[in-house]
């Protein structure tokens, strides 16, 4: 007799969704656990995405499509979750929000997508995301929990608020029982009447160093809004880290193919392309490498600029640039209305190209 187990199918996009239940997680921001009414079971990588066909009575063939991370883990196969924030202008999670209800059924593709640490051989990783970037990141540790593998996972999320943090409850239920996720939460602000102890502010170098002592040898997989991701990219190259183990995934336009990867254009000082500095105000010219700060510049010319931390953090050498660009990558020691008004922190600012200061 044959004793072998009948192989479960596993769903295919030509076959509806079942909504099972809706979790809110924050205000405008729910989890969607869908089931396959065949009882097919559901295959992908952590990290992938659903497109779902969502009603929009409003738009052109009363329908959109609109893109969710998968943030359940592919370990537990009889159900998929997507979890969805809705934005001022949003459609489709707007719609899902208020109308979607447990025993509806939508039209769903995918699984898809490239961002996924499957397969990874690395067994060190650095999570960094903001907002609902956290999703993937969510699916991943899960996946690694689930499959009972001795993980070593920083994992760090940027939020508005310590009460718009998605998921921080069950992360910090699974790191209190594991010694591999290492959780760091970073606020821009506290609650009211709340008081909040940890990191706040805008995530930066002098963060990363402290919650990753160990970044360069970590994996790093970073998801949120393109200043965000930018912002980290920008902190990882300026501290040498080798950007051949980052990945990245928007939330706003997932990947699906390599074709669809975008360049990233990064700019990063090279120590064989030269940079001229005119110090206006002196009339004196310093050439140097692009690795070169303005600060090293000036003071290899004989000139001072008052400084005072030297890595962006108190301001002290804030300077007027009138022309050119610099790469800038500070941590809060400048405000978004000085730099928009032309200035820089000479302490962090490589040249590039022919710059002029005020100095």
């Amino acid at each position: 007799m044959d004793q072998t187990a009948p192989k479960e199918a596993i769903w295919q996009d030509s076959e509806m969704l079942e909504c099972v239940s809706i979790v809110p997680e924050m205000p405008n921001t729910a989890s969607f656990s869908f089931r396959a009414p065949s009882g097919a079971l559901f295959s992908y990588d952590a990290g992938q995405f659903l497109t779902l066909e969502l009603p929009a009575p409003n738009e052109p063939g009363g329908v959109v499509h609109r893109t969710y991370t998968i943030s359940s883990s592919p370990s537990r196969p009889r159900s998929i979750t997507i979890t969805a924030k809705a934005q001022a202008d949003s459609i489709g999670t707007r719609w899902m929000l208020d109308n979607l209800k447990p025993g509806m059924q939508i039209k769903a593709m995918g699984p898809a997508g490239l961002f996924t640490n499957a397969g990874s051989k690395a067994d060190k990783f650095l999570f960094i995301s903001a907002g609902s970037g956290i999703t993937p990141m969510m699916s991943m540790t899960a996946c690694l929990w689930d499959e009972g593998h001795d993980s070593d996972i920083v994992f760090i999320n940027c939020a508005k608020r310590p009460s718009e943090i998605i998921f921080r409850q069950t992360l910090e239920q699974m790191a209190s029982r594991s010694q591999g996720l290492d959780l760091k939460f970073v606020v821009e602000e506290p609650d009211p009447y709340r008081p909040w102890t940890g990191y706040q502010g805008q995530f930066n170098q002098l963060m990363l160093g402290l919650m990753a002592p160990d970044y360069l040898e970590r994996e790093v997989y970073c998801c949120g809004p393109e200043p965000f991701m930018q912002a980290v990219r920008d902190a990882l190259s300026g501290l040498g880290f080798d950007m051949d183990k980052y990945h990245q995934e928007s939330f706003g336009a997932p990947v699906e193919t390599e074709a669809d990867q975008p360049d990233l254009d990064d700019v990063i000082p090279d120590d064989d392309n030269k940079a001229e500095i005119l110090f206006a105000t002196s009339g004196v010219t310093a050439k140097v490498a692009e690795t070169d700060t303005i600060l090293v510049a000036a003071r290899s010319v004989g000139l001072n600029i008052p400084s005072g931390c030297t890595f962006g953090v108190c301001g002290t050498c804030k300077v007027k640039k009138t022309q050119g660009d610099v790469h800038m990558v500070h941590n809060g020691g400048i405000s978004e209305d000085d730099v928009e008004a032309g200035y820089i922190l000479a302490c962090c600012s490589n040249p590039i190209g022919k710059v002029e200061i005020e100095v």
